[in-house]
């Protein structure tokens, strides 16, 4: 009777009564799966060879349940809950780096642009074995992330490991954000290039005021726009969608797929386009993720740009925070998003049309590469809808094969300079996406 109770009073902390589905209380059933859970957790309270407090127990069991899911879905207890949502100026200045977990190592998705960690020359895949000389094997992603908060111009020493190459220490001193994630400038005075760095709140306001203001430079020698989504990590979706919403007039950006197949929902594009119809060509690569995927998704499946470079990382969870009662909060993976037509972003990523890899650059070989797929626990991609514009084959399974080969990585201080080999060859693509449209205008005049 004792564990029964026990069971029952683990369920209601862990979530209300009102939002509990009604349990099976016959053999393999909640309650005698709670059951074990109890006894196990009085075990461990008599019999452990030192003295654990009973909050500690609870919260790492929460926190192994969460860790058992996917790589994105945590928990927050009540001081990294507190810090997350009103950060204070101890812990409010960082370095840049977008992180995720796999295989027991914390691997970098892609630095910010104009951020310490971009200055230093992180580039995606990199392996971060310690953070101030502590291990981050033992480490979960939120102690990971805040180890590398801090008060601004403090410095955290990290050692790193680039493919097959040596391990090398770097130190990067923490600065505040935000950092910019829209700029632009005109190439030959006739191309647009504008570089998407991540989704923050100031990103929709700014691209529209950078591509308005490229469009007036050229006048009527626009030939079009070169979109650049390289080691661009993501950031809020609702920017997301307004960004790409931002760059098409018509059709849908996204679909959003909850844990109810029925409750898909359709998110549509508004009347208005920035770029005025003109031809886009996106920059992707392995360091295009999340959000960017989304764009770069709604974009590629409306038609109304080519996408030019490697495949994407390939991921498009959803996480909602969910506090707990005064105990701290949950960040739990609630959906992940397609593209319009159905295909699955989700431990697969996004296919260029047209494949170009910087050749000058040093290439890791693929096992040194990290994309979403990779990842323990990594959340398996579904089918795409039938009818999507992605081939049976790529889809007759709901796991992802990374493609072949080695795989380039490019640093982001290299992005948009005049060795940028992928730029180049964009620029060359949207000059004869310009002369085909220019055409088609005419014939149908």
């Amino acid at each position: 009777m004792r564990k029964s109770a026990m069971a029952l009073a683990l369920l209601v902390f862990l979530a209300p009564a009102a939002a509990l589905p009604q349990a099976k209380s016959g053999k393999g059933g909640v309650y005698e799966q709670l059951n074990l859970f109890g006894e196990a957790f009085e075990r461990i309270r008599h019999d452990a060879v030192d003295p654990v407090a009973d909050k500690k127990l609870i919260e790492t069991a929460i926190s192994g349940m969460l860790n058992g899911l996917d790589p994105r879905s945590v928990y927050l207890n009540e001081a990294e809950y507190q810090a997350l949502k009103t950060p204070t100026p101890a812990e409010g200045a960082v370095t840049g780096l977008v992180v995720t977990l796999g295989n027991g190592q914390a691997k970098v998705v892609a630095p910010r642009d104009g951020s310490p960690a971009a200055a230093a020359d992180i580039k995606p895949g990199d392996t971060i074995f310690s953070i101030d000389k502590q291990p981050t094997y033992d480490l979960t992603l939120p102690e990971i992330e805040q180890k590398l908060r801090g008060p601004a111009d403090s410095e955290v020493a990290l050692l790193l490991r680039r493919g097959s190459e040596k391990p090398i220490d770097v130190k990067l001193k923490r600065a505040t954000g935000p950092f910019a994630t829209v700029n632009g400038r005109l190439e030959a005075g006739d191309v647009a290039y504008v570089r998407l760095a991540g989704f923050e709140d100031q990103t929709p306001a700014e691209l529209d005021s950078v591509v308005k203001e490229l469009r007036r430079q050229a006048g009527s020698r626009l030939i079009g726009f070169v979109l650049d989504l390289r080691n661009n990590p993501g950031g809020s979706f609702d920017v997301a969608v307004k960004a790409a919403d931002a760059l098409m007039d018509k059709g849908d950006i996204a679909v959003i797929k909850s844990r109810k197949a029925d409750n898909a929902k359709r998110i549509a594009a508004t009347p208005g386009d920035v770029a005025n119809g003109q031809p886009i060509v996106v920059l992707v690569n392995s360091g295009t993720a999340r959000e960017a995927e989304l764009v770069a998704g709604a974009l590629q499946d409306s038609r109304r740009a080519v996408l030019l470079g490697t495949k994407t990382f390939g991921e498009s969870a959803i996480a909602s925070l969910i506090p707990l009662n005064g105990n701290g909060a949950i960040r739990l993976t609630t959906a992940r998003f397609m593209t319009p037509s159905g295909r699955t972003i989700q431990g697969k990523g996004l296919d260029p049309d047209l494949v170009v890899s910087p050749l000058k650059l040093q290439k890791m070989a693929q096992a040194d590469r990290l994309r979403e797929a990779d990842l323990r626990g990594a959340l398996k991609g579904e089918r795409s809808a039938p009818g999507s514009a992605a081939s049976p084959a790529k889809d007759a399974t709901t796991t992802a094969t990374p493609p072949k080969g080695d795989q380039p990585t490019v640093a982001s201080g290299e992005i948009g300079t005049t060795s940028d080999e992928q730029l180049t060859e964009a620029i060359d693509v949207l000059r004869g996406l310009a002369v085909t449209s220019g055409r088609a205008a005419a014939a149908a005049r």
